[in-house]
């Protein structure tokens, strides 16, 4: 399956249904995907999840039409898609800082003008191919911290990173009662709702089940599933980062599409352990739940 053909047809979907209520179940169809493997593969391919960049498309329409016609403000919010006039001047301001109507009277276009996203043929730079290893997870359980956050605007690319300093600094880990392997530490990414961007981050070990989670703790429990298993190249401390980042890009653009399989359910998680110690040949396991693709483009 051609990943890039299937989300190009919803982007152009997308700008063609700019003043009428688009759903991400709507779009994943149209992609023949699952909706949550529709929202993973979107975000790592557009670069934003799926309903914020439909939103930032429709306002910056709505801008464009304030500044090069003399449509009312009103006939301009149902023309994008918003149904109450209020609704279109909240979302508005809150995008450009000022109202629809000061921003027709500043006699300019400005703010952040988002144009169509243009899917080029995406190539894993680097030439690293690497084979999954496919492996099933019994039911597990752990406890550890947990954040609230969201994708949208990269909100998360900011909270996840102060999140582990602080778990780090504080050596909060140590806290954790009865870890099965206090060498291994997962960072777990739950509880995603697709159309709105929301998500649970936890930082956390495993422990045995019914282990009573300290206060200011949580105790969360998975489901045996299937996992694809990558491990990330090795690396240095300066490139660390860049190289997880760089995994999790191949495994949408270059695995998923050509593998036969698809994102399976709403857990994720890295694995940290001794590897990851020192500052040379670091390296990590990611965990993606899959299951085999039943409907194809």
């Amino acid at each position: 399956m051609e990943y890039e053909v299937c989300i190009q047809r919803t982007l152009d979907y997308i700008e063609e249904n700019l003043y009428q209520q688009v759903t991400l179940m709507e779009l994943a169809e149209i992609a023949c995907f699952s909706p949550f493997h529709y929202h993973r593969v979107f975000q790592t391919m557009v670069g934003e999840s799926v309903m914020d960049y439909v939103r930032k498309r429709r306002l910056t329409y709505a801008a464009e039409c304030l500044f090069y016609t003399d449509k009312k403000v009103i006939d301009i919010a149902f023309d994008v898609g918003f149904q109450y006039p209020e609704s279109f001047n909240r979302a508005f301001k809150k995008f450009y800082g000022v109202s629809p109507r000061q921003y027709r009277d500043s006699k300019r276009l400005s703010g952040p003008l988002i144009g169509k996203a243009c899917l080029l043929t995406t190539h894993f730079i680097g030439g690293i191919c690497m084979e999954p290893k496919l492996v099933t997870k019994p039911a597990f359980h752990i406890i550890g911290y947990e954040l609230k956050t969201r994708n949208k605007d990269g909100q998360n690319n900011k909270d996840i990173p102060h999140f582990w300093q602080q778990y780090l600094q504080k050596n909060l880990g140590s806290y954790i009662p009865n870890p099965i392997n206090k060498n291994q530490e997962l960072g777990i990414c739950t509880n995603f709702n697709p159309e709105t961007g929301d998500f649970v981050y936890v930082i956390g070990m495993e422990v045995k089940k019914g282990t009573q989670a300290p206060e200011g703790m949580v105790y969360v429990s998975f489901p045996e599933l299937e996992y694809a298993v990558f491990t990330t190249p090795k690396s240095d401390e300066k490139s660390f980062s860049s190289s997880i980042q760089s995994t999790w890009k191949y495994i949408f653009t270059e695995w998923f599409p050509q593998s036969g399989y698809e994102h399976d359910g709403t857990v994720e998680f890295e694995l940290y352990d001794e590897r990851c110690y020192g500052l040379e040949n670091k390296e990590i396991d990611i965990y993606i739940p899959v299951k085999k693709q039943t409907v194809m483009g």
